[in-house]
């Protein structure tokens, strides 16, 4: 028996041996496959029934709990009146056996008991275990240079030139309306249209609206812009406005934001200041309505307002003019879409009365029809 040291060894049994009951025997840290057999079968008639399962050590599920204590075991056996077969060992599994090397089970082989107990030593009682060999526990602190601050693990990286990602330029032609007007008074056409050319952050902006009627310019202003994004989404704007049209023209410094406010509604905001004292505001603001990914209805809203009165442009000082525009388009492709809809264009105060003067209508609906490109 591995694992235990006996003053004698053990004799054979005969079968005029008494049988001691092994029922409560604490057989902890016994190697029962090289354990000595009694000699004769006819003295254990239980072993002759026994499961080829016990011949192997099999001893899973045997009850150590009702062994007896080790004095009386050993006494038992330097007597020779150990009975094994009343152990039931039938239930016992090698994989059970804690610090066992059943490799050799596994060719049908017995193990052998430096094999089978091997870093274990001890007595009878198996209260010992100073011979076991215990490998590093895990757990505790990593020393300090287990790894490098950056976690680089001392690997260089150079200094990554050219891969700065700087965004490319790129540039936007927009007709956003080149349309038939068909008015109260009168037909002609119109235009609303916006450029520009640079990176995400700074654009060169331009930007032009106007009308065009009994085959003359009625009215129009071209914007430069210097276009500089502040936030997400929303850019301030910096340059000049140039009126044109069969009025006396007129120059402003410009100045606003541009950009998207939420839910979806696109926004400028733009305030002038002009020659002689003079100042002018405009606001407009857009929505897409898509009721398919091609067919989308865009309503619009301009308002303009002026610091004074300009007689010589027909404006008046406050709120000029409002227009509430709905245009439904189908892109045929993103670039190229017919619409039509509907204007509606309201004068308000002295703009309304040098209106009336010339014969012009001060409330204005007007049916358009047209078409949206940008390049």
């Amino acid at each position: 028996m591995s694992g235990m040291q006996h003053s004698e060894s053990v004799p054979a049994t005969s079968s005029s041996s008494p049988p001691s009951s092994m029922s409560s025997m604490d057989m902890g840290g016994m190697d029962m496959g090289n354990m000595p057999m009694p000699a004769s079968a006819s003295s254990t008639p239980a072993a002759a029934g026994a499961s080829p399962a016990a011949k192997d050590g099999d001893m899973a599920g045997m009850k150590h709990g009702q062994m007896p204590d080790p004095a009386t075991a050993a006494k038992a056996l330097s007597t020779g009146t150990m009975d094994m077969g009343s152990m039931d060992m039938g239930g016992m599994q090698q994989g059970a056996m804690p610090g066992m090397d059943h490799a050799d089970h596994a060719k049908g082989a017995r193990p052998s008991a430096s094999s089978s107990m091997s870093g274990m030593s001890g007595n009878a009682s198996g209260d010992s275990m100073s011979g076991m060999a215990m490998g590093a526990m895990q757990g505790g602190n990593a020393p300090p240079d287990a790894r490098s601050p950056d976690y680089s693990d001392g690997v260089g990286y150079g200094d990554r030139s050219g891969m700065d990602m700087v965004p490319p330029k790129v540039g936007r032609l927009l007709l956003d309306n080149l349309e038939a007007v068909h008015g109260r008074n009168a037909n002609g056409q119109a235009w609303e249209l916006q450029a520009w050319y640079g990176g995400d952050t700074d654009k060169l902006w331009l930007r032009s609206e106007g009308e065009r009627s009994a085959g003359r310019l009625e009215d129009g202003s071209a914007e430069v812009l210097w276009n500089h994004l502040m936030a997400t989404y929303w850019s301030t704007q910096l340059g000049v406005r140039r009126d044109i049209g069969v009025d006396p023209g007129r120059t402003w410094a410009a100045f606003g934001v541009e950009g998207l406010a939420p839910y979806f509604f696109d926004v400028e905001a733009t305030a002038y200041v002009g020659q002689s004292g003079r100042t002018a505001a405009r606001f407009r603001a857009t929505y897409d309505v898509l009721f398919t990914q091609r067919l989308i209805l865009t309503p619009e809203f301009e308002l303009n307002a002026y610091g004074k009165a300009d007689p010589a442009r027909r404006l008046g000082a406050g709120v000029s003019d409002a227009s509430l525009g709905l245009r439904l388009r189908y892109e045929i492709r993103r670039e190229f879409a017919p619409y039509v809809g509907v204007n509606w264009v309201r004068r308000f105060g002295a703009t309304a009365g040098y209106a009336q003067r010339d014969h012009q209508p001060v409330f204005d609906p007007q049916f358009v029809a047209g078409v949206r490109i940008w390049f």
